[in-house]
């Protein structure tokens, strides 16, 4: 959920990935309020294209529930083919814990605490950082809507605080398949100013009863940087809930 694009300079011009949700609870970066029961694990393992700036990033995401309203995250991102050179990101740890939850009119909360090791190469990281978000989730019907505000502070003393502000939500338009939307708008570690608003669109099928795929395409409405990005993602559930069949027999 932590971006940032291009200081000035090559070796700035790249996004952060920072802390990510895990599917099914969440939308591409937008988290949501709920979280894994308790004793439950979500893995996840995923690529990203993007193109002008051109790179590949390949992301293993975790999310482990100590409470039913509280679970521990983890993203850990590899980037290739990107010029000043590959290596891992920071790697992002955080805690979200759903602090109300949904009732007839109002929506479900949560705050994220959040923060990453410095253990990436220098045009790869912000020297770690550390932040807050705060997160709201309503279901209306078939939608569920999420809203994000994340605010962080990188280590490196020459970038600036990052604020982040997202909207998604997903429709359930069958069973087992949503489509997704989502919006992102980010004033970065390197602008004073809004520097990122990109919309992202896509689908999720639950594939089987753990496991979880979503595809998705991002493009930048302001300053095209990158120009687009495609998103893929498989999610895996442990342990998952065997539904049960119900079989009704007639006498005659």
């Amino acid at each position: 959920m932590l971006f940032f694009f291009s200081l000035s300079g090559q070796a700035f011009g790249f996004d952060i990935q920072g802390l990510q949700p895990l599917e099914p609870n969440g939308v591409f970066t937008t988290f949501s309020a709920e979280s894994c029961s308790k004793g439950k694990t979500a893995f996840s393992v995923g690529a990203e294209v993007s193109r002008e700036s051109n790179f590949y990033r390949f992301t293993f995401k975790s999310a482990f529930g100590i409470l039913d309203n509280l679970e521990m995250l983890a993203t850990v991102p590899y980037v290739s083919g990107y010029d000043p050179g590959d290596g891992f990101e920071d790697i992002s740890i955080g805690l979200k814990h759903r602090f109300f939850d949904e009732g007839k009119y109002g929506p479900s909360l949560a705050y994220v605490l959040h923060g990453s090791l410095p253990s990436g190469p220098d045009q790869l990281s912000t020297d770690g950082q550390i932040g807050f978000g705060l997160i709201m989730s309503k279901r209306v019907g078939p939608v569920n809507g999420h809203v994000n505000l994340f605010y962080s502070i990188p280590g490196k003393s020459r970038l600036d605080e990052q604020v982040s502000l997202l909207a998604g939500l997903d429709f359930a338009a069958a069973h087992n398949f949503k489509l997704l939307a989502e919006m992102y708008v980010r004033q970065s570690y390197n602008a004073n100013t809004v520097d990122l608003i990109e919309g992202r669109f896509g689908y999720r099928i639950q594939t089987t009863d753990f496991v979880y795929t979503t595809i998705g395409i991002g493009y930048d409405f302001k300053n095209r940087n990158p120009e687009y990005r495609i998103l893929f993602s498989v999610t895996f559930l442990y342990p998952y809930d065997k539904k049960e069949i119900k079989k009704i027999y007639e006498e005659e």
